[in-house]
């Protein structure tokens, strides 16, 4: 047993400092980014570089109410990004890939997301091949990004597939963010227990907070000439500020996200009202989703997630015009003139939550 003494902190924690600009407006700031990837491979020429992302580096997370075809259609026309849910079929899959999505050229901008069994690569396999390579991007996502299995998986799909943008997790430790970019991740997500609808901290007592997983991830994955996602915690506009000054590359939602209409969530009626008051949200190792999804929860497990009633929110136009104006404002406040530039000029100052440390309401 050991203990870890140095301060952990969470976005709660801290402020961004406001510093002396050159901006004028708001509207100065580019939120876009063009980023290339250590391990992504395509066949090009020797002499041409192949640009990995190019867009507004905000990802729908693939959770049920989030992760939808409607979401990644209307995301990819604002330039962010979409990881889709696991939960959709093959036919569904390539329906989407191979059809309206082909019509629209939004392939760079949204992920198909799958596990890590072997029945996961085989329903990948299935939807790549029905499209002729049409994947670009592959969530590889498992609740526990430790175990040797995982990464195995992650190698072997590199080695196979040199083409693919890979990203994969969850983990929350420098040392691990690394052995996945090693084994052939282009992009790292980085969070365990800080979701909105996550109660993995409270069944498993295991987590780190937030701020300081992706400090720590970030800083790890940069010397490798990784990426990583900033992956939940997230519950307005400062919060993504601070993942992006911390030094995410992505930053990941799914509560900010959940509640709008291209969510497709179960909608929730007061009576003698025909306008919903709320959609329900639950994540992905809820008692719901296992139900859902998976014919219940298997014996050996327990529910690391919970259902919650969001308030419904109509269009996601609006809440996305919140969340880059907020992401705006605070790099002006900072100086910063791109979003990449963001962390190099944030300056993060402790805020006093000493109340909840010691109450135990805190991370």
């Amino acid at each position: 047993m050991q203990i870890e003494n140095e301060i952990k902190l969470d976005y709660s924690d801290v402020l961004i400092k406001p510093k002396r600009s050159t901006l004028k407006s708001r509207k100065d700031v580019d939120l876009k980014r063009i980023m290339y990837f250590r391990n992504y491979s395509p066949d090009f020429p020797d002499n041409v570089r192949a640009i990995g992302f190019r867009g507004i580096p905000i990802m729908a997370a693939n959770m049920d109410g989030v992760g939808t075809f409607e979401m990644a259609d209307f995301l990819a026309v604002q330039e962010m990004f979409t990881c889709l849910k696991k939960t959709y079929s093959v036919n569904e899959l390539v329906e989407y890939f191979d059809g309206r999505f082909a019509s629209v050229s939004r392939k760079h901008h949204v992920a198909m997301s799958i596990g890590s069994t072997d029945a996961d690569y085989q329903k990948f396999r299935n939807v790549y091949e029905l499209t002729d390579g049409g994947i670009d991007f592959l969530n590889i996502d498992v609740a526990n990004g430790y175990t040797e299995a995982f990464s195995n998986f992650i190698y072997q799909i590199r080695v196979n597939h040199p083409e693919l943008k890979i990203i994969a997790g969850n983990v929350v430790t420098a040392d691990m963010t690394q052995e996945l970019i090693l084994r052939g991740a282009d992009i790292v997500k980085v969070g365990i227990g800080p979701g909105s609808v996550c109660t993995t901290r409270i069944k498993t007592g295991v987590g780190y907070p937030q701020l300081s997983a992706v400090i720590e991830c970030a800083d790890s994955a940069h010397g490798l000439g990784g990426h990583i996602i900033a992956d939940g915690g997230c519950t307005n506009s400062g919060d993504i500020a601070k993942a992006f000054g911390a030094g995410a590359d992505f930053v990941m939602l799914g509560g900010m996200l959940a509640g709008h209409d291209e969510g497709g969530g179960e909608e929730v009626f007061e009576e003698d009202n025909p306008t919903p008051m709320g959609m329900k949200f639950y994540g992905m190792s809820s008692e719901t989703a296992n139900d859902k999804h998976f014919g219940g929860l298997k014996d050996y497990r327990a529910a690391e997630g919970k259902e919650v009633v969001v308030p419904y929110r109509g269009s996601v136009d609006t809440t996305v015009q919140d969340i880059l104006g907020g992401l705006r404002s605070a790099c002006t406040y900072a100086g910063a003139k791109e979003i990449k530039d963001l962390t190099k000029c944030t300056t993060f100052v402790r805020v006093n939550n000493t109340h909840n440390k010691v109450f135990g309401n805190g991370s």
